[in-house]
């Protein structure tokens, strides 16, 4: 397998606009690693770039060392699986497995051992001999991934395989291809938009937003030290609740007032707000990290319920603040009603800053230890 590198690329298209922008990425041999972001961020653009199909405006971009600019799709040794199954309608699942290869004059035996293989890794070795119609969505994406291990490639691509599944399949087969990856030791590169896919999937994560990389690590290392307001939000579901409030510093101690409660910073974090006295800050806070009692000593929200999720095992309350709504998940089934008041006890210990204007983590120097 390879080690793939992306040294400031840029696509630039008619007008100006700047798809992707100056994207340093290193993928290790043998590592998963997902591009993941909203729709347009391009994410997309740059996995197209790594495989040849779109032209790389700056930077350079090298495969297993050697520079791929200029290096015709064919040429690189990857294997691209989209969105849509892409599979010949007319030929049987063992042929649209096998035809890459028959183009490239790969033995005929070679061909038959390496798509019986495929077939068993995949678990469709009964549907060799069927038509694409006559198989599901999921035995289609699975051909279609088979068509790509046949190759051997350096690299695996994936453009937003799962995305016409449905929510039960998506699950099976992120296993499955989560699986693949460890079964073959390969490289690969994943697109999607899905943060869950992303999290349950990925040895790094490369979050993207207008074009531009906002941060690279592992899964839980972004979901607990998150370098942006953006990152923070999206990476993680529910999305982390921010409320903005005001720093005031107290002695040793900093509080953090809004028009409907009054919070002290955990003492780990009071140096790094102490800059800030006086001025509005974006307190960010994941769902999951509250309680309905006291724990730790924490201060309390007093929030009004404007919608109740009971989930079974857990229950989600959205709750209004003045300003914004926030959503909090509770441990166990709780009997909430609209409109009821309830104490909400934030782990102040995993609260995250953010500056008002730039949305930088203003705990960038303390998550900087963490790694």
């Amino acid at each position: 397998m390879a080690k793939v590198e992306l040294k400031g690329i840029a696509k630039v298209y008619e007008g100006n606009v700047r798809a992707v922008d100056n994207a340093n990425i290193v993928v290790e041999d043998k590592e998963f690693v997902v591009f993941v972001g909203p729709s347009g961020c391009g994410k997309s653009t740059t996995l197209r770039m790594v495989a040849g199909l779109e032209d790389i405006t700056e930077g350079e971009l090298y495969i297993d060392g050697e520079l791929m600019n200029d290096v015709p799709p064919k040429d690189r040794n990857i294997a691209m699986v989209f969105q849509n199954y892409a599979l010949y309608p007319h030929m049987s699942v063992y042929d649209n497995m096998a035809f890459g290869l028959k183009i490239k004059k790969v033995p005929k035996d070679e061909i038959d051992r390496r798509v019986k293989d495929a077939a068993r890794i995949l678990d469709i070795e009964k549907f060799l001999d069927r038509k694409p119609k006559a198989l599901s969505g999921g035995q289609r994406q699975r051909v279609a991934v088979g068509r790509a291990i046949v190759r051997s490639p350096k690299v695996f691509l994936f453009d937003e395989p799962l995305s016409n599944l449905d929510a039960k399949l998506r699950v099976s087969m992120r296993a499955e291809i989560s699986k693949l990856h460890h079964d073959l030791n390969a490289t690969m590169i994943y697109v999607t938009h899905d943060q869950v896919e992303a999290m349950t999937m990925a040895n790094k994560i490369v979050v993207m937003k207008d074009g531009k990389v906002q941060q690279i690590g592992a899964p839980m290392y972004l979901y607990n030290h998150p370098c942006n307001k953006f990152v923070a939000g999206f990476i993680g579901s529910p999305p982390m609740n921010f409320v903005q409030v005001k720093v005031e510093v107290k002695g040793d101690q900093v509080m953090l007032r809004e028009e409907g409660f009054t919070l002290k910073a955990a003492a780990e974090h009071a140096p790094y707000l102490k800059a800030y006295d006086g001025k509005d800050v974006f307190f960010g806070i994941r769902p999951e990290h509250v309680s309905i009692v006291p724990e730790k000593g924490e201060d309390p929200m007093n929030l009004k319920v404007s919608v109740v999720e009971p989930l079974g095992a857990e229950t989600n309350v959205y709750v209004n603040t003045s300003k914004e709504s926030l959503v909090f998940r509770i441990s166990g089934q709780h009997d909430y009603h609209v409109g009821d008041t309830v104490p909400l006890y934030p782990e102040m210990d995993q609260a995250r800053y953010f500056d008002k204007d730039t949305e930088l983590s203003i705990l960038a120097e303390l998550d900087a230890k963490a790694l």
